[in-house]
């Protein structure tokens, strides 16, 4: 017997049931990532396949009722799926999509499977699908991490304060993530199905919120839209990133955040990608790229993974909430209604041109969005209110919002993984950001042209 391709570290076995003698095939439930190449679960999919002499089936679960979720996401998602059915067919990988509740699907699919192997979810309802799922199959489930680059446990099995304890954690075991992903051969191909029809698809998802409209002048979803974009991005090269990257008036950022939300791109294909490309002179921009890739990223999967209550107010550092609420009844220079908010309708042109990138482009430069939350915290009277009306924007419209990264972002706007500061009205020790600051570092006055030559239909991001 061969041995899985993947790291053990990177494998777990949900349950105690057996391997199913009499099963037609094994079952590769797809929900996380969402990409045919460089995907450790469905390789570790294909060598048990193979192992067991069975075609291997891969089944997604689509459901219109995802919390938070909208027509914008849900057309960037099907995009890349459709994309990613395809090439699973070039390899004699069938791909079915099935409409239901995730944890539903995957047991009704796994009735006549030998053995189950699905990705690893972080956020309470992809905890709770799994769960189900191990629970409720008869066959073993195998989970595997693919979507950070040092499994969680790995680095640490406690919520790390900062990136400052988890970093030097995940360099110590970086070098054993960090390499390429053999690529099985599939011995025992079946014919793929039609071709996913995307437009069919959103319009037999009844309930779904069509009220955000879909960015495909500026985000097309798919893995292969991702290459190409990292690609151009390394092109410029990461040295132009390092110069260019706290700068929001530029586009010298790489825009993999809707991709790795979505699972359409692998972080330790763009870290390999990263370092092939990196010239002799770009060490130093290579190390801050995986700072952010792999140090920063990885933070907030810790946070989702290791804090009991990842996405809601509760899970803030005690410090920061405390000194929140005990500034709470300070005066604010301005306070909003969401509705102003929702309109981009305050006094300041910059958040103003923040506002209006997400909610157009389902993107916002990320040093524009730590300014945007601090306004937003700073412009509420309640900062528990302030953390529920930035969530709800965020997750809205952001193509990477309701993503570990995505809370932990906003968590950071509220104390998360930062430390207290000197006290000020408003914020108490929780950090602040000013427009007179954001003037002094960089220059929002070209920014805010760039957002309205980009919403003028000059040019799209990348």
């Amino acid at each position: 017997m061969n041995a899985s391709p993947i790291e053990p570290q990177r494998l777990q076995t949900l349950n105690r049931a057996r391997c199913r003698p009499d099963g037609e095939h094994v079952l590769y439930w797809m929900q996380g990532s969402q990409r045919e190449a460089f995907n450790p679960a469905l390789e570790h999919a294909v060598h048990r396949a193979n192992e067991l002499s069975l075609p291997l089936r891969v089944v997604f679960a689509l459901t219109a009722d995802y919390p938070e979720a909208n027509q914008r996401h849900f057309r960037f998602m099907l995009e890349g799926l459709r994309e990613t059915a395809r090439h699973l067919g070039r390899r004699g990988i069938r791909f079915e999509i099935e409409p239901g509740d995730p944890a539903e699907v995957a047991l009704r699919a796994a009735r006549r499977a030998a053995l189950v192997v699905c990705d690893r979810g972080y956020l309470p309802p992809h905890r709770a699908w799994r769960e189900t799922l191990a629970q409720g199959a008869t066959c073993p489930v195998e989970q595997v991490e693919g979507d950070v680059v040092v499994p969680v446990e790995v680095a640490s099995e406690r919520p790390e304060v900062a990136a400052r304890t988890l970093r030097p954690r995940l360099l110590r075991h970086l070098s054993r993530f960090l390499k390429a992903l053999p690529r099985q051969e599939v011995a025992f191909p079946l014919k793929p199905g039609p071709e996913l029809d995307v437009e069919g698809l959103l319009t037999t998802l009844t309930g779904l919120d069509r009220s955000v409209a879909p960015v495909e002048r500026h985000f097309i979803g798919g893995p292969d839209e991702a290459r190409r974009r990292f690609e151009g991005f390394l092109e410029r090269g990461l040295a132009a990133w390092q110069a260019g990257r706290n700068h929001p008036h530029t586009d010298q950022v790489s825009q993999m955040s809707p991709y790795l939300h979505f699972g359409q791109v692998s972080p330790v294909w763009l870290a390999l990608r990263a370092e092939e490309a990196a010239g002799p002179d770009e060490q130093d921009a290579l190390n801050a790229f995986l700072e952010q890739l792999v140090v920063r990223r990885e933070l907030a999967f810790n946070h989702a993974a290791h804090n009991p209550a990842p996405t809601l107010w509760q899970g803030l550092p005690g410090w920061a909430r405390q000194t929140l609420m005990e500034h709470r009844a300070d005066p604010r220079a301005a306070l909003y209604t969401e509705e102003q908010l929702l309109e981009a309708r305050t006094h300041d042109p910059y958040w103003n041109a923040a506002m209006l990138e997400m909610r157009h482009t389902g993107y916002m430069h990320n040093y524009m969005r730590m300014y945007w939350g601090k306004k937003i915290l700073e412009w509420t009277s309640d900062p528990e209110e302030a953390w529920d009306r930035t969530l709800r924007f965020n997750n809205r419209f952001l193509l990477d919002g309701r993503d570990p990264v995505s809370w932990g972002s906003v968590g950071w706007v509220f104390g998360l993984h930062d430390r207290p500061w000197p006290s000020r009205a408003v914020f108490g020790t929780v950090r602040s950001m000013t427009a007179g600051g954001l003037e002094r570092k960089t220059d929002p006055r070209a920014y805010v042209l760039k957002v309205q030559g980009r919403l003028a239909g000059e040019a799209p991001p990348g």
